[in-house]
C-alpha cells in the first residue's frame, strides 16, 4: 500500500494518543514468561515483532520463521539453545537471512550449545539442538549489538550456575543491556553489572508477579518529531509513560529541547510541548546508546533547517536494512546535502525540501515513520507504508488523530 500524505492548513495540535506496550520489553518479557511461568504481562506491544515471538513460543513446528522480527531471531537462538530435546530450525526473510548472527552462535557454542547453520555459514537459517548447558563463563565484544548480550542475558537464571558474561573492548547500547538486567531484578533474579562483567545467578523459580510494560519510547520519537515541526503552543500527550524509565530512548526528552520541545511527565504520561523556536545551528549527538532514534532526528533536522553529526551508528547497518544508506538516499531526494559512514551521518543545513517525493522504505518500519512527519512541510508519499506494523499497528491512524491527511495512491 502506497500512501499520499499532507496536512491541508498548519495548526496548533491539541491531541491525546494511548501507544502500546514497548516492542523491546516485551520481547524480553515474553521470553522470560516462558522460561518462568509465574510472570503474567499487561501492556503487551501489538507490534508484529512480539505477534511472530508469541507465536515461535507456542509453535510445535520443527520450521520457524520469524519474519522480519530481528529481536525475536536473536532472543530465540538463546531460548531454544537450552530447551533440552527441542529440535528447530530457526529463519525468516530474505532481508533476516543476510543479518548475521554468528557473533551470538558462536558465544552459545562456547557455553555447549548445539548450533549449525542449514546455507550461508554465519547467517540464518540455524538449526538448534536444544540441551543442557552446564558452562558459566562466555566473552563476547562489547560493541555488537545489545541483543547479543541480552539474549544470552534472559536464558542465564535458567542455567543450572546461572552465567557470567566478559565484555571485550567498548561497550555500546549500554541502556538496552541495562533494560534486560533491570527487569531480571525486578522479577527477584538477582544480576549485577561492574565494570566489563555482567553476572547473574541461577534461579530454579520466582513468585507469581505480573509486570506491566512501558509504552514504546521509539514509537514516542515520531510526536516528538511532529511537534517540534509544529506551531508554538502546539501539545500532544502520550500515554503510557514514566520518567525513570527502563528505555534507552527516552533521551528523546532531552534531545528535543533542542528543537524547542518540552516535556511534561505526568501520572503514567507525557505531554510534549512547542514552547518556542528552535536557536539551533548545528546539532552534534552520539546515538550510540539509542541508535534507533538516529532516523526520526535526521529527518526532524532536515526539516527544522538544522544540520547535524550524528555519531555511534555502526549498528544501522544491519538491521531491517542498511538505514545509513536509506537515509541517505531518500533525504536527497528531499533536496538534503548528506552523507554516510559506516557509523556516522553528516546532514547540511537547508531550506528547500522538495514535494511529492516517493519515500522508499526498504521493508523498515522506521523509515515510513520516521519520514512521515515531513507532511507538515509539504505532500509527501510513502510507499509500502503497511510496514509500520512491525512496531506500531495504529500509526497511521494516529497520523491522522493529529492532522496528518492520508489518501491511497
Amino acid at each position: 500500500m502506497d500512501i499520499l500524505l499532507n496536512v491541508l492548513e498548519q495548526q496548533k495540535i491539541n491531541e491525546e494518543i494511548t501507544i502500546s506496550g514497548s516492542k523491546s520489553e516485551s520481547n524480553r518479557l515474553l521470553i522470560l514468561q516462558n522460561l518462568f511461568s509465574e510472570i503474567t504481562i499487561d501492556n503487551l506491544s501489538d507490534s508484529d515483532d512480539a505477534v511472530h515471538m508469541q507465536h515461535a513460543l507456542s509453535s510445535n513446528t520443527e520450521t520457524i520463521d520469524i519474519g522480519h522480527a530481528g529481536t525475536a531471531m536473536r532472543f530465540l537462538t538463546s531460548y531454544f539453545a537450552v530447551k533440552s530435546g527441542r529440535e528447530v530450525v530457526l529463519t525468516g526473510s530474505e532481508r533476516m537471512q543476510n543479518r548475521p548472527i554468528e557473533i551470538l552462535v558462536n558465544a552459545l557454542k562456547d557455553l555447549g550449545a548445539e548450533i549449525s547453520y542449514e546455507e550461508k555459514v554465519g547467517y540464518p537459517p540455524i538449526r538448534i539442538k536444544g540441551k543442557k548447558v552446564t558452562k558459566e563463563t562466555v566473552q563476547i565484544n562489547g560493541n555488537v549489538s545489545s541483543q547479543y548480550i541480552s539474549s544470552l542475558l534472559l536464558i542465564a537464571a535458567k542455567l543450572e550456575k546461572g552465567l557470567e558474561i566478559e565484555l571485550l573492548g567498548e561497550i555500546t547500547s549500554i541502556p538496552y543491556i541495562q533494560m534486560t538486567l533491570s527487569l531480571l531484578n525486578q522479577l527477584g533474579i538477582e544480576a549485577s553489572f561492574v565494570g566489563n562483567k555482567i553476572k547473574v545467578l541461577s534461579k530454579k523459580i520466582i513468585k507469581k508477579q505480573t509486570v506491566i510494560v512501558e509504552s514504546d519510547w521509539s514509537s514516542a520519537s515520531y510526536f516528538y518529531s511532529i511537534v517540534a515541526s509544529s506551531e508554538i503552543g502546539t501539545s500532544i500527550q502520550l500515554s503510557a509513560y514514566k520518567k525513570e524509565s527502563l528505555q534507552g530512548d527516552s533521551c528523546l526528552a532531552e534531545i528535543y529541547t533542542h528543537f524547542g520541545v518540552t516535556t511534561v511527565f505526568g501520572q503514567n504520561f507525557i505531554i510534549l510541548k512547542k514552547e518556542q523556536k528552535s536557536r539551533l545551528e548545528t546539532l552534534e549527538i552520539d546515538l550510540k546508546n539509542a541508535p534507533d532514534i538516529a532516523q526520526t532526528i535526521a529527518v526532524t533536522c532536515f526539516a527544522e533547517g538544522i544540520s547535524c553529526n550524528l555519531s555511534g551508528l555502526h549498528t544501522l547497518k544491519i538491521k531491517e536494512t542498511d538505514r545509513l544508506e536509506a537515509l541517505k538516499d531518500e533525504l536527497t531526494k528531499l533536496g538534503a546535502v548528506i552523507e554516510v559512514t559506516n557509523k556516522s551521518l553528516h546532514l547540511g543545513r537547508s531550506f528547500d525540501m522538495h514535494a511529492n517525493i516517493a519515500i522508499k522504505t526498504y521493508n523498515d518500519h522506521r523509515m515510513a515513520m520516521a519520514f512521515a512527519p515531513l507532511a507538515l512541510k509539504v505532500p509527501i508519499k510513502i510507499l509500502n507504508a503497511e510496514v509500520v506494523t512491525k512496531s506500531y499497528q495504529k500509526f497511521w491512524e494516529d497520523m491522522q488523530q493529529v492532522g496528518i491527511q492520508i489518501e491511497v495512491v
